[in-house]
């Protein structure tokens, strides 16, 4: 059986690939794919027990962070009223 550090490792080239894609607009045949074997990947570390699901979260996000850069600005939520006073 393969070790943990290994099978993250894995789902990490696997997000990668799937990010990288997503980028550069493949069809959504490819994308769809890619995305397809990594919700595969981390339902069976989380069945199994290997991973939890916040390690996965942060595993993502760092991954999404190093594809795509960190977020540019954070978003505020406008009320309603000021909404409609636009």
């Amino acid at each position: 059986m393969r070790r943990k550090s290994e099978m993250l490792a894995e789902l990490k080239l696997m997000l990668n690939e799937a990010l990288r894609a997503q980028g550069a607009g493949e069809s959504y045949t490819k994308l769809a794919k890619a995305q397809g074997a990594v919700d595969g990947y981390m339902r069976a570390l989380l069945d199994s027990g290997v991973a939890t699901k916040q390690e996965l979260l942060e595993l993502v996000a760092a991954e999404r962070a190093r594809v795509n850069g960190p977020a540019t600005r954070e978003m505020l939520l406008e009320t309603a009223a000021e909404i409609a006073a636009a």
